[in-house]
């Protein structure tokens, strides 16, 4: 009995182990039922606030997205400016670090005429301009409008003077729902690149109003 007690404990132990091998084997409820597919991702607000021909003023001009741009050597001229003015009015707003930056007329580059080629952009000509006038420019692109975003000008960022402060650009007194490197200049084009203080409504764009009604 002795011998027989060892070997039946034994074989006893290798049927539990062979049972609960089986049982981690098996598939469980959960594993046989169809699998979950996630939702599709919802469209940002962003991505379906970008601008699309339809919803243009009929006598603008479309954008034209900078990969389809074809600069050629002919030669073209328009006007660009850039003003930060409005801070003059706006300086208990505006950030003590910066305000030695806002200069006494609000011009940090007066209206001025410069060469620019065909199929370029107000972005290009901005970008040139700035470099050879030794004016700072920061930008970004942000792909979702593929376009640049320009950060800063003359040391002067975005919510600089208040949360709703930053850079705009209107073209012949229109100011696009679109980005400056998607705006492709004509000759004699007027250019003027502003600070707002008010997400516009203080330099005469009242594009955000008209959203709000």
């Amino acid at each position: 009995m002795r011998i027989w007690k060892p070997l039946i404990l034994t074989m006893l132990a290798a049927a539990l182990l062979l049972f609960l091998a089986c049982c981690a084997s098996a598939p469980s409820p959960a594993s046989t039922q169809a699998p979950v597919t996630a939702p599709p991702a919802q469209e940002t607000p962003e991505a379906s606030a970008v601008p699309t021909a339809a919803a243009l003023p009929e006598d603008k001009p479309a954008p034209v997205e900078p990969q389809d741009a074809e600069i050629s050597d002919e030669e073209f001229h328009c006007v660009i400016s850039i003003s930060c003015a409005t801070i003059l009015d706006n300086m208990d707003k505006c950030k003590k670090e910066k305000r030695e930056l806002v200069p006494e007329d609000g011009w940090l580059l007066e209206p001025t005429e410069v060469v620019f080629y065909g199929g370029e952009s107000v972005f290009n000509v901005l970008q040139r301009t700035c470099r050879q006038k030794k004016i700072h420019m920061e930008f970004a692109n942000t792909p979702i409008y593929n376009s640049a975003y320009i950060e800063g000008i003359g040391n002067l960022y975005e919510q600089d003077v208040g949360e709703l402060s930053g850079w705009m650009y209107s073209v012949n007194g229109w100011f696009p729902n679109y980005g400056c490197g998607r705006y492709a200049l004509k000759d004699g084009d007027v250019i003027q690149w502003v600070y707002t203080c008010d997400l516009g409504a203080d330099v005469g764009d009242d594009y955000m109003a008209q959203i709000d009604e």
